[in-house]
């Protein structure tokens, strides 16, 4: 079964740094392209950032936020720079096989498997 595990949510002041991991099974993250999205409550769940052959990023976070990968560790990090109390949500991490067709990065529905989330809250 494929699992996508994310960690390294927590309380942080604004102006901290977090850094998100998405541990992987099942999926190798070097050969999908992978996204995170966050929801705050009451609120849809957006795109924050994507990685396929290159990263792209939500105008909301960039030059704040990194996408990266560990092939190693087969682990999908989000690094996350100058938080603000906006950036308070849930983030999920998500993946999508690459089966050759062209796709939105940033699409919600375009991803076939997410985890279960980790909780950023930034006070002010």
């Amino acid at each position: 079964q494929v699992q996508l595990v994310e960690s390294g949510g927590g309380l942080v002041q604004a102006g901290d740094s977090l850094r998100l991991s998405c541990a992987a099974s099942g999926r190798t993250v070097s050969r999908d392209a992978m996204g995170w999205f966050r929801q705050a409550p009451g609120k849809e769940r957006e795109f924050v950032a994507g990685i396929r052959w290159s990263t792209y990023y939500a105008d909301s976070v960039k030059g704040r936020f990194t996408i990266s990968r560990d092939n190693a560790k087969n682990t999908v990090y989000l690094s996350m720079n100058s938080l603000k109390p906006e950036d308070t949500a849930v983030y999920y991490c998500a993946d999508k096989p690459h089966d050759g067709r062209s796709f939105a990065l940033s699409r919600v529905n375009e991803y076939d498997y997410w985890g279960q989330g980790t909780q950023v809250t930034v006070s002010s």
